[in-house]
């Protein structure tokens, strides 16, 4: 129990820690935007119209900025100067901070799991016990790369290489996987039933 509270407490502040970053980023960058948008709605007489759905126009208008801007800094930085650049920026100004690399992991690792092809496994580890996993990809010999998630986090955890014949493929999907991870196991009754754990 000891080290379960103190692995869930720890899997907490790892996640908290970069989200409240990213909202703080994110607000700020939000008020530049909604000063940049009220000349703009004021232009176009938008703010004639007041609220859509609830929501202020001018927000509306800074919200759309914002999808624009982060579009055009992703194509930029596709390109090769946009890489130098950054690159340059991450070494010289942000290299020292280490909640800049606790974001910029979890982007990156956020991506590749978008584009990779994660596959829910349960893995045999020790004493007939089996664990939760999302199999990467097959290596040589027979044997594959798995992540084995922490809970609650489920981006959370280690990577792992194990033998073919200790990884059982799991006919759910990445999001029923991910939900049991950040559930610490609630649900499992109904995600895993007809799953002989033997």
């Amino acid at each position: 129990m000891k080290e379960f509270i103190k692995t869930t407490i720890l899997g907490g502040i790892v996640f908290l820690l970069p989200a409240a970053l990213i909202v703080a980023v994110l607000s700020h960058a939000m008020r530049i935007a909604v000063k940049v948008a009220q000349p703009i709605s004021h232009e176009f007489e938008l703010d004639k119209i007041g609220k859509v759905a609830g929501i202020g126009i001018v927000t509306l208008v800074a919200v759309l900025l914002l999808i624009v801007v982060s579009f055009g800094a992703g194509v930029v930085a596709r390109t090769r100067v946009g890489k130098r650049i950054s690159g340059w920026f991450e070494k010289s100004l942000l290299g020292g901070m280490p909640q800049y690399q606790m974001v910029k992991s979890m982007a990156e690792g956020l991506t590749q799991i978008e584009s990779a092809q994660l596959k829910p496994v349960l893995v045999s580890v020790d004493d007939g016990a089996w664990q939760l996993g999302y199999s990467l990809e097959q290596l040589d010999a027979g044997n594959l790369a798995v992540f084995m998630p922490q809970a609650p986090t489920p981006m959370s955890g280690n990577v792992m290489y194990y033998p073919a014949d200790r990884v059982r493929p799991l006919d759910i999907t990445m999001l029923q996987a991910t939900s049991l991870v950040k559930h610490i196991g609630v649900g499992s009754g109904e995600v895993l039933r007809g799953v002989k754990l033997a």
